[in-house]
Order: C-alpha cells, then sequence, then structure tokens
C-alpha cells in the first residue's frame, strides 16, 4: 500500500509535470581507463540535490501540515512531553492523511497512474494528469487571502481556473493556509488545558503550597478530562471535517 502511494505521490509531483525534461538520465555511464565510470549529469544534478527535501516537500503538499500541527500542539496543551511519543503521533498523522487523501490517490491511480503502467500515457501526460487531482485538492483548502499574497500582479492566474495556477504558487499558499488553520484548531484544543492550569495554580497559590509544582497536579486532571470526554475520538473526527 505504501509504495503504491509513494509511487503515486512520485507521478503527481513528478520534474515533467514541473516542466523538465523527462530524457535526462539520473545516471550516466561512460567507458574509462579503468572500466566503466558512473556520474551524474550536470542537467539532472539539481534534482538530485533535490531528492532529501522530497519526503517533506510531498508532504507539504498533503493534509498532514494541518493533523501533525494539531496532533504535537495537543500534546503540550496536556502537559505530556514523552507521552504519546513522537512517532506514534507522526504515524497517527500518516495515517490520518492517507485516509484523507484516498479520494484523489484513487483519482490518480485510476487516471494516471494505471494507464501509465498499461502503455495508453506516456511519463509526462501521466505526471499531468496526476498533477490535478492534488492540485484540486490544495486549492479547495487555500484561503484567497493566501493565494492572492503569492499571486501578486500577475494577471495570467485566475484563481477559478485550476490549470492557471502554477505549482510554484499554490504550494506556499496551501501550506500558509494549513498553518494558519492548524494553529486555529491547536487554540481551541489548548484552550481548556490552559483553564485547569490556571485553575490549579490559583489554588495551589491559595493553600499555600507553592514548592509543588501545579503540573504535577494539573496532567492527571487534563488526562481524566480528555479522557471522559472521548478527546481522541472528537479531535480525530475534527480534524477530518475540516477537510
Amino acid at each position: 500500500m505504501m509504495k503504491t502511494i509513494l509511487t503515486l505521490a512520485a507521478l503527481a509531483l513528478s520534474v515533467p509535470a514541473l516542466g523538465a525534461d523527462s530524457s535526462v538520465p539520473l545516471l550516466a555511464v561512460t567507458p574509462g581507463a579503468g572500466g566503466q565510470v558512473i556520474g551524474v549529469p550536470g542537467a539532472s544534478l539539481p534534482w538530485l540535490l533535490l531528492f532529501p527535501f522530497l519526503p517533506a516537500l510531498l508532504l507539504a503538499f498533503t493534509a498532514f501540515t494541518r493533523i501533525a500541527v494539531v496532533l504535537f500542539l495537543l500534546r503540550q496543551g496536556l502537559g505530556s512531553h514523552t507521552a504519546p511519543p513522537n512517532l506514534v503521533l507522526t504515524g497517527l498523522a500518516v495515517l490520518l492523511t492517507i485516509f484523507v487523501m484516498s479520494p484523489a490517490l484513487k483519482t490518480i491511480d485510476a487516471e494516471a497512474y494505471q494507464p501509465f503502467l498499461s502503455g495508453a500515457l506516456s511519463f509526462n501526460d501521466a505526471a499531468g494528469k496526476a498533477a490535478q487531482p492534488m492540485k484540486s485538492f490544495m486549492l479547495r483548502q487555500t484561503r484567497a487571502e493566501d493565494l492572492d499574497l503569492f499571486i501578486g500582479d500577475d494577471k495570467t492566474i485566475d484563481p477559478a481556473v485550476l490549470d492557471s495556477v502554477p505549482l510554484a504558487v499554490l504550494a506556499p499558499a496551501f501550506l500558509t493556509s494549513e498553518l494558519k488553520t492548524a494553529f486555529q484548531i491547536g487554540f481551541m484544543v489548548i484552550l481548556p488545558f490552559l483553564v485547569i492550569d490556571l485553575v490549579v495554580a490559583a489554588v495551589l497559590t491559595a493553600l499555600g503550597m507553592i514548592m509543588l509544582p501545579p503540573q504535577l497536579v494539573s496532567l492527571p486532571l487534563k488526562l481524566l478530562l480528555f479522557v471522559t470526554v472521548d478527546g481522541w475520538h472528537l479531535l480525530v473526527g475534527s480534524l477530518l471535517g475540516s477537510f
């Protein structure tokens, strides 16, 4: 499943979709004095340098940013810095991202990936078709003011026409909108925990127990509140509903 998702994402965000030449090989094998010499063509060097950042770019073009930020803000609000651990929160964010992006991934699989495997589409055509569902998702989640910020005075871009919005403009606008939305949701999640912290601190101060860290008392209360209201169900439901 994960291999298919990564392959589809690579098609959607491939070099040809950004206007590069897919005929340029990533590696070149040339005969040398001691045998064959493997080198990197100069035309493909920029794309090889981009590979270490590819996972971050792929996740930035999906729902992962909003989900991950909210989950980590929740842990910060609870006051527990190690539970749930980073690996668990990241895994949950990835699984929820796959669920949210499944309609776009299914469209990419049906209209781009499978035709490409069968030979009905060339790599460039498949990459172009694969990019459309991703851009459509990103445009729906992008605020108009954020998109206008990156469009500027470019009159050739019409936000109502998907094909006229380049990925170089849509991607930063989408990520900016996702961060703003994530912090808005995170504020609403943290607010009840902040009230508990303030109440516990005031009570301990009134009792003269100023040497007792308020976190020791507030953490069990916040966990009790979160479990009582079925917080994980509410939070995940709200995150999925926000898309």
